[in-house]
Formats: C-alpha cells, sequence, structure tokens
C-alpha cells in the first residue's frame, strides 16, 4: 500500500513539473511574440516618421531623415532575403555572418544619425553631412551587393534546374513516341542491297576460277552430270544379250522352251 501511494505521489509531482514546464514555455513564446509585435510596430511607426520627414520637412533635418530611411530600407531587404535564402540554400551562412557584422556598423550610423537630428547646432551637423552620406552609401551599397547576389544565385540554381528537366522531359516525350522513329534504310552497294549481292557473285566466280589449275580435273556442274548418271545405270543393269550386236563367230541364241 505505501508502494502504490508513492507511485501516486511520483506521478502526481511529475504532472505538476510538467504543467509548470508548459506554462512556463507558453508564457515565453507569448512574451516574444509581443516583444515580436511592439518592435515591428515600433519600426513601422518610426518608419513612417522617417517617410514624412524626409518628404515634408527641409534642410539638414530632411536630409538625415533620407539618410535614416535609405539605410533602414536596404539593411532590412538584405536581412530577410539572405534569411530566407539561408534556410534552402546551406552556402549563404557565411553571406549572413558577414551581414551580421555589417549590420554592426548600420546600428551604429542609425544611431548617431538619431542623436544627430536632436542636435540643436545645425552648422556643425551640416558640416558632418558630405562623411555620413558616404558612410550611408558603403554600408547601403555592400548591403544591397549581398542581396542582389544571393538573388542571382538562386535565379541561377532556379535555371539550372529547369534545364535539366527540360533535357528530361525531352528524352521520356522522344521515348513515348517511339513510333515516330524511321528504320535505318539500307543502302544501296552494301552487303544487303542487289550491288552486293552481284559483287558477292562475282567474288565468288572469281574465285572458283582461281582455284582450277592447270591438270587439276574440273568436277562436273549440274548439267554435266547426267551423262555420267546413265552410264552408271547401264554398268549396273545387265545388257540384255538378245539385243547385243554378236560377232560373226558366235551363234544366234536359242530361245528357251519350256516342254
Amino acid at each position: 500500500m505505501a508502494s502504490v501511494i508513492l507511485i501516486l505521489g511520483l506521478l502526481f509531482f511529475a504532472f505538476v513539473a510538467l504543467g509548470v514546464y508548459a506554462g512556463v514555455k507558453a508564457v515565453g513564446a507569448a512574451k516574444r511574440g509581443v516583444d515580436r509585435t511592439i518592435s515591428q510596430a515600433r519600426r513601422t511607426v518610426e518608419e513612417t516618421t522617417l517617410r514624412a520627414k524626409s518628404y515634408g520637412q527641409t534642410g539638414v533635418g530632411g536630409e538625415l531623415a533620407q539618410l535614416r530611411l535609405a539605410l533602414r530600407t536596404s539593411m532590412r531587404a538584405t536581412q530577410e532575403a539572405l534569411q530566407a535564402g539561408a534556410a534552402e540554400d546551406a552556402s549563404l551562412a557565411e553571406s549572413l555572418g558577414l551581414f551580421q557584422r555589417l549590420s554592426v556598423h548600420g546600428h551604429e550610423l542609425d544611431d548617431e544619425l538619431k542623436k544627430l537630428e536632436r542636435e540643436p547646432d545645425r552648422a556643425t551637423v551640416a558640416s558632418l553631412l558630405p562623411s555620413l552620406k558616404q558612410r550611408t552609401e558603403r554600408i547601403t551599397h555592400s548591403a544591397d551587393s549581398l542581396r542582389w547576389a544571393a538573388r542571382d544565385r538562386a535565379r541561377q540554381f532556379s535555371e539550372d534546374s529547369l534545364d535539366a528537366l527540360n533535357v528530361q522531359i525531352d528524352v521520356e516525350a522522344g521515348a513515348l513516341r517511339h513510333w515516330t522513329v524511321e528504320p535505318d534504310v539500307p543502302v544501296r552497294g552494301q552487303g544487303g542491297g542487289p550491288q552486293g549481292d552481284t559483287s558477292g557473285r562475282s567474288q565468288s566466280q572469281s574465285q572458283g576460277h582461281r582455284s582450277q589449275e592447270p591438270g587439276q580435273e574440273q568436277r562436273p556442274g549440274p548439267g554435266q552430270g547426267s551423262g555420267a548418271d546413265e552410264g552408271a545405270a547401264r554398268a549396273i543393269t545387265a545388257a540384255d544379250p538378245r539385243r547385243q550386236a554378236g560377232y560373226p563367230w558366235q551363234k544366234a541364241p536359242r530361245p528357251e522352251t519350256t516342254n
């Protein structure tokens, strides 16, 4: 009985621990979702504000807003392209690492531009604008290079896959239309044609003539064998003595009579 109570107690504590673990994981996932939603909303608000400043505000403030908007747009597009491509192409992992290092410089520049927007000394900010534009162009150029290289790589893989698929489909289509393949036509002059037969016969005849040497007895052909056959028949069949031409000293044979 004590063992049963112990087992039930262990099961109870196991279920409680499992419930607490599941609750913590659910709270963490919900918190991450909320944080992601808040960050996305904050980013949307900031970009909308920057776009409004770049279009509606003139002077140093408008130029700073344009620089921040160009930087954030380029970096976000490159990050999305590399993350989407790295899930299918493992070669982009190194490119993603390079982009993370570039993102450090991008965040530093964005923070600096954000601080300069609140700077009251506009003359000093105006003197810093050329160097700020150069840094922004360098960072955005590197980000754009990574993004377009990843897109070109994905497009090239897609074209290669399509070419290989087209070749396989052409082969399969040709195999399905097997009745349309023309048979091999025999060429005149080869062994299978009439010219080949005549050439073969002439060659065999010439070989037969060459095989007959002087002093060698020629065998009778199909038409010459009739005389020999008749002579052999006469030699086998006994001649009738009554029909033989007699000599002068021989008497004519008497006919046999039966008494």
